[in-house]
This record gives structure tokens, sequence and C-alpha cells, in this order.
């Protein structure tokens, strides 16, 4: 007796089957906490208590939306000893954060009035020309901040940077030169940390500019 053959599933399924796994990804990400979980992760690897923490939410709703990213394979863990930590899963995760950000900005007019409140002068918030911004700092003409946590700076930091978290700024002014512009920057366009920064070292007689980049779009378009 000929054996039956499986019959194949037609055009309709198969394409249905294909959006239906690519919507996945946006369902893991469609919650406003898991966005902000993913550029936390851009920086490096944390554990749960870190991120509950920087998110400012609670360690079970944490776990809860780290649950749905890494069900979507948009971040992974490793457990080191009694510490579970969490990662993306690829660069390819940090490009999708940089992308689905920026087409919001391009596409959503109350995202940029929102944008707009978090700083007193709009024009900062441009990003600077990579190149010029490099061929600048390898000369010694410009000095770039890293106000991050020391722990984000050791993971990855833009090209001539220094490290001088946030917390420290204040005690540590008098390492930073006053014949020099400074240039800082944070965790990208959504963190104050380098806009109070600049503030500050205004405030002390610095000229300091704002750099709204950080590591996940400069590792975007990538410095010649």
């Amino acid at each position: 007796m000929r054996a039956m053959r499986s019959r194949k599933p037609d055009a309709r399924q198969v394409k249905d089957l294909l959006y239906e796994q690519v919507a996945r990804i946006g369902k893991a990400s469609s919650s406003p906490k898991r966005l902000e979980l993913i550029e936390l992760l851009c920086q490096g690897e944390k554990t749960v208590d870190t991120l509950a923490r920087e998110a400012a939410i609670s360690m079970k709703l944490a776990s809860a939306h780290l649950r749905e990213l890494r069900s979507a394979n948009l971040v992974a863990t490793e457990r080191r000893g009694k510490n579970v930590l969490y990662r993306l899963a690829g660069g390819e995760v940090a490009g999708f954060w940089v992308a689905i950000r920026s087409l919001a900005e391009d596409r959503l007019v109350e995202l940029r009035m929102a944008l707009a409140q978090i700083t007193d002068a709009p024009r900062e918030l441009t990003p600077t020309d990579r190149d010029a911004l490099i061929r600048r700092a390898r000369r010694g003409e410009v000095v770039v901040l890293d106000v991050r946590p020391a722990a984000e700076y050791a993971a990855a930091h833009l090209p001539y940077a220094q490290s001088m978290p946030m917390e420290e700024l204040k005690a540590r002014l008098s390492e930073l030169p006053r014949d020099r512009a400074i240039v800082a920057y944070c965790r990208g366009p959504y963190c104050l940390m380098a806009r109070d920064a600049v503030a500050l070292l205004r405030q002390r007689g610095f000229h300091a500019e704002h750099l709204a980049e950080g590591v996940a779009e400069w590792g975007m378009a990538p410095v010649r």
C-alpha cells in the first residue's frame, strides 16, 4: 500500500506563520518598561535587581518582563555563582532599539515634544559628527566624558572616552582641564545623567557640551 504523503501547508498558511513569528518580537517589546530594560542592557550585562532598581520597578515585575524578552530571544542569561546575569542576545537587538526609537521620534510629534522637555536647549540633543569628534579627541582637543556607572564603561565605551560616573563628578572636577571642551555622554537621548553633568560643569566654569548618543547609537555607525 502506497504510503500517504504528508500534505504541505498552502501559501496562505505559510505567510500567516511567518508574520506570526515576526509579531513575537513586536509583542515582546510592546511594553515601555521592556524597551527601557533593552536600553539598559545595551550598556552591558546586569542582574535582575540592578535592572529593577534602574528601571524603577519591582524585582518581580522586572523578572516577568525579562521572561517575555527572553521568550523572543531578545535577551539571554548566564549564571555566575549566585547571580544570574542578563544581557542582550546580540548586537542586532541594540540596533533594533535604536531603529525603533529613531522611527518613533521621526513619526510621533508627541515624542518629540516630550524629548524637548528634558533639555533647555534642544539643539544640544543633535548627534555630533562622529568622525570629527574622534579626530578632536585623538588630538587632545576635547575630553570625552562617560558619566555612566563604571561597570557600564568597562563593558563598552566610546573611543578615547574617560570614565567619571555622575556620582563622582563633583568630587573629581580638579581632574578635568579648563582649557579644552568637555563632551559628556551617558546611555543615549533619554538618559539625563549627561545633561546634569553638563549643567554642573558649566556652573563651575567649564566649556561643556552634551552628546546625546551612547554606545548603542555609536555602534550603529562606527567611525572610520
